[in-house]
């Protein structure tokens, strides 16, 4: 049961696209592909998302669900944080568009069920709430304090299975240092091998990383206008993807874009959500002096 909400409702996206958020192509892609390369290879399992937004990794996800499979999300969603620090991080970039109902819509205007939901903290997974050796991916996206993540980490370690695939964002954004100590201390202390390097995610194993390299190597990537190199570091190998966009049509293709400055693509890159918007507000009014 969702949450009173008597705010007017959210639009229906007409696709994917329309819904926001920080989900860019070569993830959307390296998603899709590892979970369609597991179906293959009849390898079952659940799914697991923690921290959702308004659902856009969530629809891919589901459409890679099979019958016997589940799929639960966990998110506060308009809970209140429980920490202080928690809460003043959803309030600087989440609070004014973040809601339950708001990611069931965008959910529901491409499956027909939801997902199982879970409307807390993520911390509430601890203990066994999802069953050990459960899964075969899971997309950490929640919160990006250290203390969180390390436990968000723990949660994925006990319920993937075998080859099972880790996702953990914002590893090594400017603005997250905590997400990045807790995924490189999960590589040097826990275990967790590195498979592939996003500009916005880590996928990882605890099981046999060359048998999920494999699965991403059986594609030709730069054939379809990616990059991908190989990466050694303290004994590990993985590979880094991106999309390279040499025409400059952005993520779904369309007229080329204007080439941004340095500093502008630097800021943008680098700065938190409520940040960028204020810096495309200051570059928008900027161009609108000069006219």
């Amino acid at each position: 049961m969702s949450v009173t909400d008597t705010t007017a409702a959210p639009a229906v996206p007409a696709t994917p696209a329309d819904v926001p958020g920080w989900f860019f192509r070569a993830d959307r892609e390296a998603f899709g592909w590892l979970l369609a390369r597991q179906s293959a290879a009849r390898v079952t399992g659940d799914l697991l998302e923690m921290g959702a937004y308004l659902g856009r990794s969530a629809i891919l996800l589901g459409e890679h669900l099979r019958p016997g499979e589940t799929f639960t999300v966990c998110d506060l969603f308009d809970l209140d944080a429980p920490d202080d620090d928690n809460s003043a991080e959803m309030s600087m970039s989440y609070r004014s568009t973040l809601t339950r109902r708001a990611f069931e819509t965008n959910y529901l205007a491409f499956h027909a069920e939801l997902p199982v939901i879970v409307q807390g903290p993520t911390s509430v997974l601890a203990g066994g709430r999802i069953p050990a050796d459960s899964c075969r991916f899971v997309h950490v996206d929640a919160s990006h304090l250290y203390e969180h993540v390390a436990g968000d980490i723990l949660v994925a370690r006990d319920a993937l299975a075998g080859n099972g695939v880790i996702a953990l964002d914002d590893y090594r954004a400017p603005h997250t240092p905590g997400v990045a100590a807790a995924v490189w201390e999960a590589v040097f202390t826990l275990g967790l091998k590195p498979v592939l390097l996003t500009p916005e995610k880590f996928y990882g194993t605890w099981g046999d990383p060359d048998a999920v390299r494999a699965d991403l190597l059986a594609r030709d990537w730069r054939a379809e206008g990616f990059r991908l190199d190989e990466e050694h570091f303290a004994g590990q190998r993985c590979h880094r993807l991106a999309w390279d966009d040499p025409d400059g049509r952005g993520e779904n293709g369309g007229r080329p874009r204007p080439r941004r400055s340095l500093t502008r693509r630097v800021l943008l890159d680098v700065l938190p959500p409520v940040a960028t918007r204020a810096v495309r507000r200051a570059l928008q009014a900027g161009r609108t002096r000069r006219r």
